[in-house]
């Protein structure tokens, strides 16, 4: 009774612990996108080199997350996010040294650090706050992106705040990461006592998650989630204003889709842990992901902020409902580090082929329906595995 009541005592500490971890896993790179030309300019590289800024962390990501999974499944989850948090900070030193290597090198080392928070996050949630996993991933979600949003919109204007241009724009979240990295040493050290009983129960399981159909499912539905995403970032701009939008509201366009992610991510992830089929959920991501698709179709341009707004609940739904699987399909916080890191890493395969499909597609129909077509195709197929994931099956079961 007094190790729970010393428990809730510091319950704020894991709350913190989330926000600011998950703060630093998409700001590094969404602060990048705004302040490519003035890289390019000073450091005289070309296109296709300051696009690797963004690709790096992003191959990384499906890269390594398996790896980082094996790597990590026998050391305490407190001690391994620490050990993320340094890697990050170093990549982010590195990344601003000045040169050309220097922006390569710390853009891995940071893939790497984010790559481990990536996949250690979820577990820390199932660990830390058991009975609350569907209210902790939402602010998980919420929080990343938040920030991931504010990064990008702010960071010009950072960069003219410091007086430090680039440098500037991407230095400051290196103080992001100094702040993560403490919080997470004071919740390690509160939770010491608690840490070690887990510490003996976290890698008592062995199994091959890649003969678990459960644990394909998943993948699967993180990946066409990921790729439906990734499409409409890096091109759905560029589809409006072809439907004769201008430049600037089709970017307040995009911007409207992303704020409607949040209160999704927010509130999806209590609904479906909640509920006891989840299935539901799952359609109603489809549906609202069709219609908004369908309407730009039909329309074009017509309602494209209604489109925007159905399409950012859906992507909102979606991805705090792959996030959430990690979780509540997972017996173990193994388990939930392994699924985590398959499916991230597959996830993330998968999404890497979907702008270059989308964007050829356009190549053989200007009109842009193909390429929505392929949309709606991915949203079918994503249906499919999603209602496949919600059945209460657990990954160790194959």
């Amino acid at each position: 009774m007094r190790e729970k009541q010393q428990n809730n005592k510091y319950i704020w500490i894991g709350i913190v612990v989330i926000v600011l971890v998950s703060a630093n896993l998409r700001a590094p790179i969404t602060a990048v996108s705004p302040i490519l030309d003035e890289i390019k300019l000073l450091l005289k590289i070309d296109n296709f080199q300051a696009s690797l800024l963004t690709s790096i962390p992003l191959i990384v990501f499906a890269a390594c997350s398996i790896l980082v999974s094996k790597a990590i499944s026998k050391i305490n989850i407190r001690h391994a996010l620490i050990y993320s948090l340094i890697i990050l900070i170093i990549g982010l030193y590195i990344r601003i040294y000045g040169n050309v290597i220097a922006l390569y090198i710390g853009s891995l080392l940071l893939g790497l650090g984010i790559c481990i928070g990536n996949v250690l996050t979820p577990a820390y949630i199932k660990d830390t706050f058991p009975n609350k996993i569907g209210m902790m991933t939402g602010i998980f979600s919420v929080s990343m992106s938040l920030v991931a949003a504010t990064a990008s919109g702010l960071s010009i204007a950072i960069g003219e705040w410091t007086n430090k241009g680039w440098k500037g724009s991407l230095g400051i979240w290196i103080i992001g990461g100094i702040l993560a990295f403490f919080i997470v040493i004071v919740d390690s050290l509160k939770n010491k006592s608690t840490t070690k009983q887990k510490e003996n129960n976290i890698n008592n399981v062995e199994f091959n998650i890649f003969r678990s159909k459960q644990a394909w499912n998943i993948s699967i539905f993180m990946g066409l989630q990921s790729l439906i995403y990734y499409c409409l970032v890096a091109l759905l701009p560029t589809l409006l204003i072809d439907y004769g939008m201008n430049k600037v509201e089709a970017g307040w366009v995009f911007s409207v889709l992303q704020l409607a992610m949040l209160p999704a991510m927010f509130f999806s992830p209590i609904l479906a842990a909640k509920m006891k089929d989840p299935k539901i959920m799952i359609y109603i991501t489809s549906i609202l992901y069709i219609i908004g698709i369908v309407m730009f179709i039909v329309f074009k341009s017509k309602y494209s902020y209604i489109s925007a707004i159905l399409i950012g609940i859906a992507g909102g739904f979606a991805f705090s409902l792959s996030i959430l699987f990690f979780s509540l399909r997972s017996k173990t916080i193994a388990g939930t580090i392994k699924i985590s890191g398959m499916a991230q890493s597959i996830g993330y395969l998968i999404a890497a082929f979907g702008p270059p499909i989308f964007g050829k597609l356009y190549d053989l129909d200007s009109t842009w329906k193909y390429s929505l077509f392929f949309l709606l195709l991915c949203i079918i197929i994503m249906t499919f595995f999603g209602s496949k994931a919600t059945r209460p099956k657990f990954i160790e079961e194959y």
